[in-house]
């Protein structure tokens, strides 16, 4: 028999929720899964791993966040070959966890559900202003923006020399100015975002005619299809 045949077979299916803020803001997304792989070694946790000869830990996140963006969605999946109570896996894992990524909830899901990466519908964010926006022109530009029938961007691809055009408006399912806690005019977005199909906040900033990186994006949902 061999090792890999040997291998125990998940028995558990968890699915985390986290936020992402202060010092992993700047942590990629491989450096977050990192993170988190490492968090379930150190707590010795009964955690099924990958076969072949690079064996990692059992672990699936939802969908990528870009860097520099804070969160209090993230969703991430991971297989057990014991079965624990999601409660103290939770509180085993937070114990060993990187500074500025935070377990807010574990719910056990089933083994034969389809992938993260699979359900996932749509995200939502919230978008600050740091140097402050005139709220009745930033309510203008979304009125605009909601108004037209199509808006045709270029995205370039990592590795891919031509830029590829897509239509943003069917990706945007609503764009709305809220005000902050202080009164500060914010937008609020809810983007496609699936296995075929997403829109970034960036796309939608500059479409609007603003300089993403003069903006503080916040993720505050992930839906999914089921």
């Amino acid at each position: 028999m061999t090792e890999e045949s040997q291998a125990p077979r998940p028995v558990q299916r968890l699915r985390l929720t986290f936020s992402k803020d202060g010092p992993a803001r700047y942590i990629s997304h491989l450096d977050l899964a990192r993170a988190l792989e490492r968090a379930l070694n150190r707590a010795a946790l009964p955690v099924a791993y990958t076969q072949g000869f690079n064996r990692r830990p059992r672990l699936a996140l939802a969908a990528a966040l870009p860097l520099g963006y804070t969160s209090a969605a993230e969703v991430a999946d991971v297989w057990l070959t014991e079965a624990m109570a999601p409660e103290v896996f939770g509180a085993r894992l937070m114990a060993r966890m990187a500074p500025g990524i935070v377990i807010s909830d574990v719910a056990q899901v089933p083994l034969v559900a389809p992938s993260l990466q699979q359900q996932l519908a749509e995200s939502v964010y919230e978008v600050g202003f740091p140097d402050g926006v005139d709220g009745e022109g930033l309510r203008r530009s979304v009125a605009e923006l909601l108004a037209a029938g199509s808006l045709m961007r270029e995205r370039r691809r990592p590795k891919d020399s031509r830029p590829q055009t897509f239509d943003l408006r069917p990706l945007l399912l609503d764009v709305a100015v809220e005000e902050d806690e202080d009164g500060a005019p914010r937008l609020r977005l809810r983007l496609v975002q699936s296995a075929t199909q997403t829109a970034r906040p960036d796309d939608v900033l500059a479409a609007l005619g603003f300089d993403p990186l003069a903006t503080r994006v916040r993720r505050v949902a992930l839906r999914f299809a089921d």
